[in-house]
C-alpha cells in the first residue's frame, strides 16, 4: 500500500507461505525493498508440500506485475534477505539441506539477480541474526550470539570482521541512521531490564541509553547478585553459566537451589535480567541456569553434540552445573528443585528419571512420548526424517525414541512433580503432559496437572500467566524437602 495510506493489494497468492516457518532466529518473513521500490525480496518456499519443514528459498517479487523471481538455487534454508543500499547486493542467513537437527545458520551474500552466492565469513563459528546492510555498500551489520552473550559486529565484503559492541548484555540491533553512523537496538544486562540504547557503529565509546521504562518499578529495589561461572561435567565438558542469589546473600547460610533448563533445545541463556529468576531471589533462591550441550552460540560442534542423541551429554553439564555451586558450601542439598518448559520440560523430566537428588521438579509443557509426540505437534521434527531428532523412522526401529522418551525413565521417579501446559498448546500438546501425570500417578509419585486456559506453547504469554506459573512453582517447592512434605505450621491468631 502506498505510504500516504490508500487501499492495500495483495501481491502473492496460492498455497504456499510466504516466511520461512518454524525457525526461532527468523520469526515471520523476511522482507526487503529495493532501493527503486519496484521490487521486493521475500523468503518463503513455492513448491511447499505437508513435508516441507526448515526448506526456504530466497524470491524477488516486481510489485507492478507481480512476477516471482527465485533467487536461491540450493536446496535450503535461506532466510531474512536484505538488500543493499544500491541495490546491486543482498545479503541473508542460512544453510545447506543437512541431516544433521542442528546446523549453523551462515551470512551469505549474492548479486541481486541470484548469482555469485557464498558465504561472507566462513570461518566466524557463531549464530548471527538481525541483518542491516551499511548505507554505503560496504559491508555489512548483524547481531551475533556468544559465550550467552549477544553482540553487535560488522563484516565487510571481503569477509574481515569487526566488533561494533562489547560487554556482558544482550545488545540487538534494529536499525542505522542514513549516515551509517548509529545504530539503535534493545539492550539488557544483569541488572538493567529491555530499554532501547544507541551506539556507534565505528565501535567507539560505550552505548547510550535512550529510554528508561521500568525506572520507577525499580525504585526502592535490591536485586539478587548476578555471577557468571563455567565448569566442568563429569566427561570433562566445559560449560557456562549464571547463578542469581538472594539480595541478602550470606555464604555462611545455606540456601534452596532452583536449576532452571531453556527449551529448543537449539537455544541459548543469555547473561541478563530476568523478572522471574529475581523473584526466586527476594524469596531466598539461588537460581542456576546454563547452556548444556546443544546450546547455541557455543559453536556450531557444542550444538550438534547432541544430534541425534537428545537428551544425553547436555544432562552431564545440567549436573556439573549443580555439582559447581553446591561444591561452594552455600545449597542446601534437601532443598533442591529443577524445573523448565518445552525442551526445558523434556530435560527436566528427563532429570528426575535419572537422579532422585531434587526435592521436587516443576516440569512444564514437556515432551514425554516420542512417539505419541509424532502425531499431535505441530512441529515436523517428529515426523520427517530429514531434520528428524531420530535417524530412523518408529516402524523400523522405536527403540531409540523410546530410549529418549521420559515416560520410559518414569518407574525411577519418585520426585514429587508439577506440571504446567497450556490448554491450546500444539507444540508439546496437553496429551504429553497428561500421559506424563497419568504414569506419575501410577507410580505413587506426588504429581499435580494444571491446566492453562487460553495458553500457547509456554505458560507465560499473558501477564496473569507468568506470574501464576511463578507462584505456583514456588509454592510446589516450598511444600518439599528430600525427606517428604514439608509439615504446615499452624496458623497463629495475632
Amino acid at each position: 500500500m502506498p505510504a500516504s495510506s490508500g487501499t492495500a493489494r495483495q501481491l502473492t497468492e496460492g498455497e504456499w507461505n510466504v516466511g520461512a516457518r518454524f525457525d526461532a532466529l527468523y520469526q515471520g518473513a523476511g522482507l526487503s525493498w529495493t532501493p527503486d521500490s519496484k521490487a521486493i525480496v521475500f523468503d518463503g518456499l513455492r513448491d511447499e508440500s505437508d513435508t516441507a519443514y526448515r526448506q526456504s528459498h530466497l524470491y524477488s517479487i516486481d510489485v507492478a506485475t507481480r512476477a516471482i523471481t527465485q533467487l536461491t538455487v540450493e536446496p535450503g534454508s535461506w532466510t531474512a534477505p536484505e538488500v543493499s543500499a544500491n541495490g546491486r547486493l543482498i545479503a541473508y542467513f542460512g544453510y545447506a539441506t543437512t541431516a544433521m537437527t542442528y546446523e549453523m545458520p551462515q551470512l551469505h551474500m549474492m548479486n541481486a539477480d541470484g548469482s555469485e552466492a557464498h558465504v561472507v565469513a566462513p570461518q566466524f563459528d557463531r549464530p548471527a541474526g538481525g541483518l542491516h546492510c551499511a548505507p554505503n555498500n560496504k559491508g555489512v551489520y548483524f547481531g551475533v550470539q556468544e559465550d550467552g552473550y549477544v553482540n553487535v559486529y560488522y563484516a565487510n565484503l571481503q569477509g574481515e570482521l569487526r566488533v561494533v559492541t562489547q560487554g556482558k548484555h544482550v545488545q540487538g540491533l534494529d536499525s542505522i541512521d542514513r549516515r551509517g553512523a548509529r545504530g539503535v537496538g534493545i539492550a539488557t544486562s544483569f541488572y538493567k531490564p529491555n530499554d532501547v540504547y544507541s551506539f556507534a557503529l565505528s565501535g567507539r565509546g560505550d552505548p547510550a541509553q535512550v529510554t528508561d521504562v521500568n525506572a520507577d518499578l525499580l525504585i526502592g529495589k535490591t536485586l539478587g547478585g548476578h555471577e557468571e561461572i563455567w565448569f566442568e561435567a563429569s566427561d570433562g565438558n566445559q560449560a557456562h553459566g549464571w547463578i542469581v542469589k538472594p539480595p541478602d546473600f550470606d555464604a555462611n547460610k545455606t540456601y534452596p537451589l532452583l536449576l532452571e533448563i531453556h527449551g529448543g533445545p537449539f537455544a541459548m541463556y543469555t547473561g541478563r535480567f530476568d523478572f522471574s529468576y529475581q523473584t526466586f531471589a527476594s524469596n531466598n533462591f539461588v537460581v542456576v541456569y546454563t547452556n548444556p550441550r546443544g546450546s547455541t552460540g557455543y559453536g556450531e560442534s557444542f550444538t550438534q553434540a547432541i544430534d541425534h542423541a537428545y537428551p544425553s551429554v547436555d544432562y552431564l553439564d545440567l549436573m556439573g552445573a549443580v555439582d559447581a555451586v553446591v561444591r561452594e558450601g552455600y545449597i542446601d542439598t534437601e532443598r533442591m528443585y529443577v524445573g523448565g518448559c518445552s525442551g526445558g520440560g523434556i530435560l527436566s523430566s528427563w532429570v528426575i528419571g535419572h537422579t532422585d537428588r531434587f526435592a521436587a521438579a516443576a516440569v512444564r509443557c514437556p515432551v514425554a512420548n516420542r512417539l505419541s509426540m509424532a502425531g499431535t505437534t505441530d512441529v515436523p521434527y517428529f515426523t520427517y526424517f530429514t531434520y528428524s531428532f531420530f535417524k530412523k523412522p518408529f516402524w523400523k526401529d522405536p527403540s531409540d525414541w523410546l530410549e529418549h522418551s521420559s515416560i520410559m525413565h518414569v518407574g525411577k521417579v519418585t520426585t514429587p512433580t508439577l506440571i504446567m501446559t497450556g490448554e491450546q498448546d500444539r507444540r508439546t500438546p496437553m496429551s504429553q503432559s497428561e500421559e506424563y501425570y497419568a504414569a506419575l500417578k501410577m507410580r505413587g509419585v506426588p504429581s499435580k496437572l494444571l491446566r492453562f486456559n487460553d495458553q500457547y506453547h509456554g505458560t507465560g504469554s499473558r501477564p496473569s500467566n507468568f506470574m501464576r506459573t511463578v507462584l505456583y512453582m514456588m509454592d510446589w517447592y516450598n511444600q518439599y524437602t528430600l525427606d517428604g512434605p514439608v509439615e504446615k505450621q499452624p496458623d497463629v491468631d495475632e
